[in-house]
């Protein structure tokens, strides 16, 4: 049964400060290193073929470590970079509160209705993020692929091989390092897991 795995990168450090990052390139933090360490023990016994990350750093560093495990090179995909948010691009939460309220509440309660200056749309996201994975999929038609991008890219995703309306991306959350995995089944696909981060359980180990 063909499988894809969704994964989110560790945290950043942009997560820690709060700011959108879109599609500025962030580092992992040490503490993104480890998850990545941790989820790529996790996905050891997964049969996994091949690796494709989004060519952003913190993307991509996490795909390599869990490369390195498996000894598979991640192959960088631009199409799976973050959402482009425009001029949102290096705000802080308290910024984003103090200049942009209306917009905050829009992409809370109908963020694919959600347009900003210079930035993409939801749309826009899923249509190249899921152009790019049924292109990987053609070829690949039997093996199982990992893919580790961002939060809003992989909701994109997930609601497309799903079929699902972007009316629903409110109603998804993505942690870091998060898997989520679709099961290609004879009629459907399934998805099986989502945001899972049990693997994250051993971190303690490490503090």
């Amino acid at each position: 049964m063909k499988k894809i795995y969704l994964l989110r990168h560790g945290e950043s450090q942009w997560n820690v400060l709060n700011k959108i990052q879109g599609q500025k390139n962030i580092p992992l933090t040490k503490k993104g290193v480890i998850q990545a360490d941790l989820v790529g023990n996790r996905l050891l016994g997964e049969n996994i073929d091949i690796i494709y990350s989004s060519d952003l750093e913190r993307a991509y560093d996490t795909a390599k470590i869990i490369g390195n495990k498996m000894d598979i090179e991640p192959i960088p995909i631009k199409e799976f970079r973050e959402i482009n948010f425009g001029i949102w691009e290096g705000l802080s939460n308290d910024n984003m509160k103090a200049k942009y309220r209306d917009e905050i509440y829009l992409w809370r309660k109908e963020p694919e209705n959600l347009r900003i200056q210079g930035a993409e749309t939801l749309y826009e996201v899923q249509e190249r993020a899921i152009n790019s994975l049924n292109s990987i999929i053609h070829k690949r038609q039997e093996e199982n692929i990992l893919i580790v991008s961002h939060g809003v890219t992989l909701k994109t995703l997930i609601l497309g091989l799903l079929d699902m309306d972007l009316v629903h991306f409110k109603n998804l959350t993505i942690n870091n390092v998060g898997l989520s995995i679709v099961e290609f089944r004879e009629y459907n696909k399934v998805l099986k897991l989502l945001n899972d981060t049990s693997h994250l359980k051993e971190s303690f180990k490490y503090e």
